[in-house]
Order: structure tokens, then sequence, then C-alpha cells
């Protein structure tokens, strides 16, 4: 059973990213607040539900959660820093965006950049482990989502719509015949899908 949140003394808001691995389109990260009573029987680490139960989930949390917000870092500005900087910069530009502004922060992860005159802890797999990491790795995954299956419509071949931008073959194959599209990451290198040196994974 997941926890609330990392410690009770504080406003605590949790943190989570999604899409670091993808070879297109932005990184979105979610900071969530979430109150103390706050129960959803489904909640847990976005990866281990389906697109249904996110779906569901996500509308409960923006409308029961104290505060939440979502933001991105776009392929050019993760290429400019690199994918861990632009991971933290998405969750730095979503807690900004906070209308509640936390006194603590609980990261999904090993490491982060400090958010300033806010202490914050980092926690792997946190996002099967507290409820306000598992509510933003939900919300930066749907929100994420949506942008990837929008943009897919103009680049229909690299089927976004289904691997939301990860390595899949197709979307590799995609790549090395049609070349890169404006939303592609051009420091990530994207290898003949024979060599199988990326996991197949949907999204």
């Amino acid at each position: 059973m997941l926890l609330n949140c990392y410690q009770q003394e504080f406003i605590e808001a949790g943190c989570d990213e999604a899409g670091r691995g993808c070879l297109a389109g932005p990184v979105f990260a979610a900071a969530v607040i979430l109150p103390p009573d706050f129960i959803a029987g489904e909640l847990n680490d976005s990866k281990q539900l389906n697109h249904q139960q996110r779906k569901r989930l996500r509308i409960i949390i923006e409308k029961e959660a104290i505060a939440w917000a979502v933001a991105e870092v776009d392929n050019i500005e993760i290429d400019q820093i690199n994918i861990l900087n632009a991971s933290f910069l998405a969750m730095h530009r979503a807690i900004e965006k906070l209308l509640v502004k936390p006194q603590y922060l609980s990261i999904d992860g090993n490491r982060f950049k400090k958010y300033p005159d806010i202490p914050h802890a980092c926690i792997v797999k946190g996002d099967g482990k507290y409820l306000n990491i598992a509510a933003a790795s939900i919300l930066a995954k749907t929100h994420r989502d949506e942008f990837m299956e929008r943009i897919s419509d103009e680049y229909p071949h690299y089927q976004w719509h289904q691997n939301k931008g990860y390595p899949t073959v197709v979307h590799r194959s995609a790549a090395l015949e049609h070349g890169l599209s404006p939303y592609h990451r051009k420091t990530f290198t994207v290898s003949p899908p024979q060599l199988n040196l990326f996991s197949e994974i949907e999204g």
C-alpha cells in the first residue's frame, strides 16, 4: 500500500517526469500536492497501469488535488542542455506553476537539482511508494501521451500515436527511412532496428 507522502510536517509536492528515454518529443514533468485523506484505489506507478486506468486516475487527481501542475521541456532545449538537466528543468517549471507553494518536495529517482528555498528528498522508485509521486507520474505520462498523439497526425509514419516517441522498431525504422522530424532529439542515436540496442517500449 502506498503512503500519502514522504513526510508529514510540511506541505509536500510529489514530482515525476515522463519521456526521458524517447527519441522524439518533449520531456514532461508534473508536481502534485494531495490532501492528507486522498484515496484512489488504483493509484500506482503509471508504468504499472493501463491507458484506461491512467485516464480515470488523471480525472480524480486533477479534481481532488490541493494543487497540481504540468510542464515540459521541448526537444530543442533537451539537445542544448541534455536530457537529465531537461528533466530537472521540467520539474522546476511544474513546481513554479503550482498555485499552492510547497514546503517540501519528494522527487522520483536518485538525482535532482535543488529547487530554490525548498528542501527535497530523492526517492528511488518513489512512484511505487508514495501517492503524491504516483499522481505526478500519472499526470506527466497522460499529458505527454496526449501531446505525442496530436503531433502524430503531422508525421504519421513514425506512429507516435502508438509508441509515444519511444525507440520501438517501427519508430527507428521510420527515422532511418524518412530522416528526423523537427520533433526529434538530434543528440539521441537512432540505431538500425536489427542491432536491437533498445527494448521495444510501447509507452
